[in-house]
């Protein structure tokens, strides 16, 4: 799967899929738990940088680790926002995000959940962070997806 950024806006953000052949309804159901998965850890506080306390052990025996509550508490939240519901159009599928104040951890886990995905469940060819594209129009709807 080839993973390509494009110009991101963290608070109005496309995610675009392209696979071989349009995805069957079992194929799509993979992918949508995969995005509500990732987006329910998102809205949860899940993807914060500043609180990776396990991570920073790298190396070391993580067995016995003192976890440091104060320094948890002391990180600013990091959350995500919004996620609009999966489209699909022919062989693409596309969903908008809010990414709110999460970090770009969390996009490395996406992006690592849907590698696996496509080895083992559904082929995904391309993987497009942000930006537009010319042939499949987005309307101008953003957090308005969510209001009233």
């Amino acid at each position: 799967m080839e993973v390509q950024f494009r110009e991101i806006d963290p608070f109005n953000c496309w995610i675009w899929l392209r696979s071989p052949d349009p995805l069957g309804q079992g194929e799509r159901g993979y992918l949508e738990t995969a995005f509500d998965s990732w987006f329910f850890l998102g809205k949860l506080g899940g993807f914060n940088a500043e609180n990776l306390q396990t991570h920073e052990q790298e190396g070391v025996e993580l067995s016995w680790m003192g976890y440091d509550s104060a320094s948890a508490d002391a990180a600013l939240p990091a959350l995500m926002h919004n996620m609009g519901p999966m489209e699909y159009q022919g062989c693409w599928a596309r969903c908008w995000v809010d990414l709110g104040t999460s970090d770009a951890v969390a996009l490395d886990v996406l992006i690592n959940t849907l590698r696996q995905l496509s080895q083992e469940v559904v082929e995904l060819e391309e993987l497009l962070i942000g930006g537009l594209n010319d042939d499949w129009p987005v309307d101008d709807q953003g957090e308005s997806l969510f209001d009233g």
